[in-house]
């Protein structure tokens, strides 16, 4: 067993000993998992420069990560299976619950509506990410570090991208999504890779106007390894600093060298590893769940969605005793991307950085254009476990979503791999919207449309129900259900963009500034754990990405349609163009979408010449609107797509937003 000790520092009554439901109450343990691994053996040869790790004295590689654990007091009550939650960015929240999360990261893991307690899962939660920053109420991982035999250090280029959306003079070598500026809060930052020399005349920094457009050096002598204090520099290699200050909307890129290189891939491992422990560990060995597990599920959200793609691609899911760490695996808004998880120099944090994780395979099965699936290696070891993959509108727009069942070209719709199943949310975006109707986030990115207010969690619930069922029962999910090139649901962006343009106040995207997976190319990719990217004069060009055909008032015809899109108050998209004030108003505002409401009435659509009928033409009462919801949520739970114990959710949050977009303040008024 590759976890050698369980160190727990608190085992508690969780939430003072609040009951849920006929399960009772559960216990939390926190604590840290060490583990001790073989780089010889083969369950681990996947893992990147593992064997370029320090060893013990029993020739073992040693690691740690932090570790939480919910379960129920009474395990008679429990429902035998387990649910490890990949944590974003260190993040620790319980998933599937509602409301969604505390906007920082706490300790206090708010139940919600106590969702997965009052069905008795376990829940667990394991450090994989080398970057997060050491602070309590995170979970991290403390990877080991690679050296050269001699015992030197082992260095690699590092390429760190960033687009502020505010003016500011200094940037952590780090990426954090959006782009927040300095400061904006402890939490939005990552451990960053050190320059190896702050003088190196080799490192470069260029910019672009766009994230695939041409670069520009930025002469050497303009900036520095440096942090900005009250307009001086103060060297630093950890930091980025430009004399002139950093323009928002403008894609800035520093290459340098390290000599500190965690062997990143010892997150697969830790991820694997922590199942199989709770699964098979005794209580003699120091396990809280021995004798509790049956099954194991992973849920990832975003950047843990393509770490599961990853872990996947990389035939991860073998533990060393032989058996499989997860039956079942759920990753939620991952597209057609993977990431930097396994490779030297390796930045899990890092979205759009061109590099191996952004490389085919896109699609779990080999497609005519490319000659493997991101099943393969793990159907070739073994373990393949049942996969639900989700996505919203904006991993279409931005991830290439489609690229996950159709060949490369975009020409053909592809055979859904017989363990998975995909479904999209139709008219959402990368987040569960919420009210009120805003268009900045708390740390300063902006969009030029009000943000997507469509709240799909009760699909993610029904999506996980169908999954455990799938696994536990034999029940087959609800078929996959994607846009089609076959039956023309499937369609470019510039279509969709073209029937939305007549709408009052939409703005319009540059297409071809749109962020986009680069062409396959034999050359680039992992060779010995070492991923180059492109630089400058390459270009690698781009794969077709299809989105989902929209019907006469904008919204999505394909995939899972909650009474948003059924029984619409307003146009929901996967997209929404960056705020004129941060730049680049002609490009994504990455993982947002938008909401264009419907006029209230006829008199003001006409005055405004929007052709989509008016709120007051399609219903004339709230009961009526309400009563189409219901009847709308009804279907949705015949197929399978919404629970039956989430239907009065889904109309009590129709009825709230038919109380703002309908009859409360203005939602064409600024917020």
């Amino acid at each position: 067993m590759a976890v050698t000790r369980l160190e727990i520092t608190a085992r508690d009554p969780y939430r003072s000993g609040q009951s849920f439901g006929d399960v009772g109450p559960y216990e939390k343990v926190s604590g840290r998992l060490h583990f001790a691994v073989d780089p010889a053996h083969p369950a681990n040869a996947p893992v990147a420069d593992l064997a370029l790790a320090p060893r013990d004295k029993d020739g073992l590689v040693t690691f740690s990560a932090g570790f939480r654990l919910l379960q129920p007091v009474d395990p008679a009550r429990a429902n035998r299976s387990l649910l490890s939650y990949v944590v974003n960015r260190g993040r620790q929240v319980i998933p599937f619950n509602r409301p969604a999360a505390e906007p920082e990261p706490t300790e206090t893991l708010d139940p919600g509506d106590g969702f997965l307690m009052r069905r008795g899962w376990s829940v667990a939660w394991c450090g994989w990410q080398w970057d997060v920053i050491d602070d309590p109420v995170l979970v991290s991982l403390e990877a080991p570090i690679a050296v050269n035999p001699d015992g030197t250090p082992v260095t690699a280029e590092v390429v760190v991208q960033f687009q502020p959306s505010q003016p500011h003079a200094d940037q952590e070598l780090a990426h954090w999504p959006q782009h927040p500026a300095p400061g904006t809060s402890r939490f939005h930052r990552h451990r960053p890779y050190p320059a190896a020399d702050l003088a190196d005349p080799a490192a470069t920094l260029t910019v672009r106007d766009w994230l695939g457009g041409p670069r520009t050096l930025v002469p050497r002598e303009a900036w520095a390894f440096a942090r900005d204090v009250d307009g001086h520099a103060v060297p630093d290699a950890t930091f980025v600093r430009l004399a002139s200050g950093f323009v928002p909307g403008k894609v800035y890129e520093v290459r340098f060298r390290t000599n500190r290189c965690p062997v990143a891939g010892t997150g697969f491992i830790a991820i694997r590893d922590a199942a199989a422990f709770l699964r098979h560990g005794t209580a003699s060995e120091g396990n809280p769940a021995a004798g509790r597990i049956d099954h194991a599920f992973a849920y990832g959200i975003s950047q843990c969605g393509r770490f599961l793609r990853d872990y996947l691609h990389a035939g991860m899911n073998l533990h060393e005793l032989g058996g499989s760490a997860y039956d079942g695996i759920l990753p939620h808004v991952a597209g057609a991307r993977r990431g930097e998880f396994n490779h030297r120099a390796a930045q899990p944090s890092v979205q759009h950085v061109l590099g191996a994780g952004h490389l085919p395979p896109f699609a779990t099965v080999p497609v005519p254009d490319f000659p493997t699936g991101l099943l393969d290696n793990q159907r070739t070891r073994g373990g393949v476990p049942k996969v639900v993959s989700t996505n919203s509108s904006s991993e279409y727009w931005r991830s290439e979503a489609s690229l996950t069942h159709t060949d490369l070209a975009g020409l053909r719709d592809v055979p859904v791999a017989p363990e998975e199943r995909i479904y999209l949310f139709a008219g959402t975006q990368h987040g569960p919207g919420i009210l009120p109707l805003g268009t900045e986030t708390p740390y300063g990115a902006a969009g030029t449309h009000p943000f997507n207010v469509v709240d799909y969690s009760p699909l993610m619930r029904a999506a996980l129900v169908h999954l455990q069922r799938w696994v536990c029962e034999g029940v087959d999910p609800p078929p996959s259900t994607v846009p089609r090139v076959g039956d023309g649901t499937a369609v470019p962006r510039a279509r969709v963009l073209a029937a939305l343009a007549c709408i009052p106040g939409v703005a319009m995207l540059a297409l071809h500034r749109l962020p986009a997976l680069p062409q396959f190319d034999p050359g680039p990719g992992a060779v010995d754990g070492i991923v180059r990217v492109p630089g400058d004069g390459e270009t690698w060009g781009t794969l077709s990405g299809l989105v989902s055909a929209v019907d006469a008032d904008g919204n999505e015809v394909s995939g899972w349609r909650l009474p948003d899109l059924s029984v619409p108050l307003a146009t929901h998209a996967g997209w929404n163009p960056r705020a004129p004030r941060t730049g680049a108003s002609e490009q994504l505002l990455d993982m947002i979408g938008s909401t264009i409401p419907f006029a209230r009435d006829e008199v003001s659509r006409r005055a405004n010449g929007d052709p989509r009928p008016s709120i007051g033409a399609r219903y004339p009462d709230r009961p009526t609107y309400l009563a189409r919801v219901a009847a709308a949520t009804d279907a949705l739970i015949s197929v399978g797509h919404v629970l039956a114990e989430d239907r009065d959710l889904v109309i009590a949050l129709a009825e709230v937003r038919w109380d703002a977009l309908a009859v409360g303040d203005d939602p064409s008024a600024p917020v």
